[in-house]
């Protein structure tokens, strides 16, 4: 498996074609491939091959992408790093990787500085840009970027890799515990990103907008899969409505993937109907689960094809699409809906099942529900330095998601919600997603998690944090009552407490643990 290979075939293809855009940057498939090669020639030259780890904290760029490919033609392991963790959370990531260099935007020297007094800092720093040049910063050292793209560049091709040689460590966000090294290999990533070609019809007449942070596989995958076609990438550093707005308008984008509270932002922005969406043609949901409400406002707003996703780091990340099979294009508009907001149908490069408490299938009835299971060439070897972890995660060769579905006769999955966040009160099951698509249904609600606190009881008491809309107002009971026009009684929230903001991770997802910290402790 050879994943420099995708830049090189666009590199042969697409030489004058535009490859990047990042701000003010426009590189084609020849400039970007020269690129590529002096990076890794650089770092070869500072000890990089085969099994080394390479860490990058950096923000959405033309760099980011480079250093994915120039890792991936040595052979070396990319450690993409969440910069939204503080620094003693990334203090433990790089040890626990053993990465020996780290690649750093100038915008994070204050926590390169912080990683450094830590003892965390790799011997060897490349700062993605200008190396600081103020006195605090200076003292760190280091090469810039420029200075490494002027290393004369690795000539021939690459090497090429077996299947399960490592290419990646995504640590995940340790919202159950200590941060896990997820590990996918090159035979993983190439799979993964050879599917996405087929199921998305991926070609050079698209152009990807890398909106959801490339740290993430939410977003990360497309730099394989895109480049493999000779699309277009255009690079959004942080996600900002109006920079995305932009990205599709100016830059015509044609499809891209964001995360539901990104995309809830969006469609709700007081100027997204004015908005020029013509160049889309697909528009992709993942990362966490998706009210229905929603779904229907971002078709409503952009007029293109929805699909949602689901997936995880430990699958590459894809493992179903809600794209519709062919004889149910004919249904009626309604019906067609009901499907594109279900989780979806299975890739083509993984197996799933639903599995139910008795350890078998669930009936295919929409109603049953059990834990899904997947295996295939994009699941994960496992943990990095954990083989009890690994252990814990497979069950005679399925990974075990932890995420609670039902699936339906024509085989597409609906996620009703992850097994930690399952609520019984009174002795019946909750699901959270259930009262969160009611809340997302209300016209005054912008955002909503629902989530069980402690309760003496109850057991577990159903609690609903909510943000509203701006100009808009709602009180606990009315949102109450609102719940109990569409809900059993149990299922309804019997606390609500209004936010500003919900916490979230670093790809924008809502961080359900640290609401319940905050208000058990309240």
């Amino acid at each position: 498996m050879q994943l420099a290979s995708m830049l090189e075939r666009a590199e042969a293809l697409y030489p004058d074609r535009v490859a990047v855009r990042d701000a003010d940057l426009t590189l084609t498939y020849s400039e970007v491939g020269r690129r590529v090669r002096s990076l890794a020639a650089w770092l070869q030259s500072r000890g990089v091959g085969p099994a080394v780890r390479v860490a990058a904290l950096e923000l959405n760029t033309a760099a980011y992408l480079e250093a994915y490919f120039a890792c991936a033609r040595l052979g070396a392991v990319l450690c993409p790093l969440n910069f939204r963790l503080s620094a003693d959370e990334l203090a433990f990531i790089v040890n626990d990787s053993g990465a020996t260099v780290l690649l750093a935007s100038p915008e994070f020297a204050d926590t390169v500085a912080v990683l450094s007094k830590l003892g965390a800092l790799p011997p060897t720093l490349l700062w993605l840009g200008d190396a600081p040049d103020d006195p605090l910063h200076a003292a760190l050292g280091g090469a810039s970027y420029s200075d490494a793209l002027r290393h004369p560049p690795a000539a021939g091709r690459a090497p090429d890799f077996p299947a399960d040689h490592l290419a990646h460590l995504y640590y995940t966000s340790g919202t159950t515990g200590r941060p896990k090294g997820v590990m996918l290999t090159h035979g993983n990533v190439w799979t993964h990103a050879l599917a996405t070609v087929a199921e998305l019809g991926l070609s050079d007449a698209d152009t990807w907008a890398h909106i959801a942070p490339m740290f993430h596989l939410a977003d990360a995958w497309a730099t394989f899969a895109i480049t493999w076609v000779g699309g277009r990438h255009v690079l959004v550093p942080r996600f900002e409505e109006e920079a995305v707005f932009r990205a599709i308008e100016v830059e015509r984008t044609t499809l891209s993937n964001l995360i539901p509270t990104m995309l809830n932002r969006l469609v709700r922005h007081e100027s997204a109907g004015r908005r020029d969406y013509s160049s889309l043609r697909r528009i992709l949901s993942g990362g966490a689960p998706i009210a229905p409400e929603i779904v229907r406002e971002i078709m409503r707003v952009m007029r293109c094809e929805y699909v949602q996703t689901y997936g995880m780091t430990e699958t590459s990340p894809y493992l179903t699409f809600s794209l519709l099979k062919e004889h149910l294009k004919a249904l009626p508009p309604d019906e067609q809906f009901r499907f594109r907001a279900k989780t979806g149908r299975p890739c083509i490069a993984v197996e799933l099942e639903v599995i139910g408490d008795d350890g078998r299938p669930v009936p295919r009835d929409g109603q049953s529900v059990g834990e899904i299971r997947a295996r295939g060439a994009t699941v994960t070897p496992g943990y990095w330095n954990r083989p009890d972890e690994t252990a814990k995660a497979f069950v005679d060769g399925w990974l075990c998601t932890g995420d609670l579905a039902t699936i339906d006769a024509e085989g597409y999955l609906d996620i009703v919600d992850r097994k930690k966040d399952m609520i019984i009160s009174g002795g019946e099951k909750v699901f959270s997603t259930e009262v969160e698509h009611v809340l997302y249904s209300h016209p005054a609600v912008l955002e909503a998690a629902v989530f069980g606190l402690p309760d003496p009881t109850w057991g577990e008491l159903v609690t609903a944090a909510i943000v509203l809309r701006p100009n808009t107002s709602a009180t606990a009971h009315d949102l109450v009552s609102f719940c109990r026009s569409k809900l059993t009684h149990y299922k309804c929230p019997r606390a609500v407490h209004f936010l500003d903001e919900l916490p979230k991770t670093g790809t924008a997802k809502i961080r359900k643990r640290a609401l319940r910290e905050r208000f058990s402790a309240g």
